[in-house]
């Protein structure tokens, strides 16, 4: 299967300090795709230059074919990319509605916003009860569920999601996974940072091991997950 999104030889440096080495993958289309690693591995500065928050110093990202490295963060939402950051980042004095209305604000996705709202809040039906309460008066989980709304409403072809789970309960956890899941049946195409390992590694096709931001291993997602290296570095077995 094609790749949706290739990175190739990138490099990240904050200053004098090199945040990524060489960094090369592919998130096939209608993939999940996991990125696995230890905090400070460059996880997050990987997505971040994707969505071109971050500049990289050499090597190129291509998005359907097309060169975005380079491209300002707007121009690569409304090719199509989105992302859904660590720490949700929801408006907080905004309502519920007003955060989802801000995501589908991009350019592609203005003429079918009303339509996608209505998808978003049957997907989210608990968002719906709360669309007038402000957005940080929610709980963590429901402004997980608002962030991957918001996103939604872009009408993103790839999501980037940054830790998911994080700070999350058990139960929540696992509901945002089978969102996920969900979104990536219906043909969205993923890729995942997460810092539960082992569930990232079981719901992805392919998955990247990160270290000291240059890529360690990769392989199949279930070969990963049983592999005893990355059992014993990021599953304590």
């Amino acid at each position: 299967m094609s790749a949706l999104v290739s990175v190739e030889g990138l490099d990240l440096y904050y200053g004098d300090a090199q945040a990524l080495a060489a960094v090369s993958l592919e998130v096939p289309q209608g993939e999940i795709v996991a990125i696995v690693g230890a905090n400070g591995a460059g996880k997050s500065s990987l997505i971040r230059t994707i969505a071109g928050i971050e500049r990289p110093r050499a090597g190129r990202i291509t998005f359907k074919g097309a060169r975005v490295d380079g491209l300002p963060p707007h121009r690569i939402c409304d090719l199509g990319l989105g992302q859904v950051a660590e720490g949700r980042q929801v408006f907080p004095t905004l309502s519920v509605e007003e955060n989802l209305q801000m995501g589908g604000l991009v350019p592609r996705a203005r003429a079918g916003a009303k339509a996608k709202l209505v998808e978003v809040y049957a997907m989210f039906p608990h968002l719906k009860e709360r669309r007038a309460q402000l957005a940080g008066t929610l709980s963590g989980g429901e402004q997980q569920m608002l962030a991957i709304g918001r996103c939604l409403m872009g009408n993103p072809e790839f999501i980037m999601f940054d830790e998911p789970s994080l700070g999350l309960a058990p139960k929540v956890v696992q509901e945002v996974l089978h969102t996920i899941g969900a979104l990536n049946a219906n043909g969205m195409t993923v890729l995942l940072v997460e810092q539960n390992v082992a569930v990232s590694l079981k719901i992805s096709s392919h998955a990247y091991v990160l270290e000291n931001g240059a890529i360690a291993m990769s392989g199949r997602g279930s070969d990963l997950l049983h592999d005893d290296r990355v059992r014993q570095a990021y599953m304590g077995l």
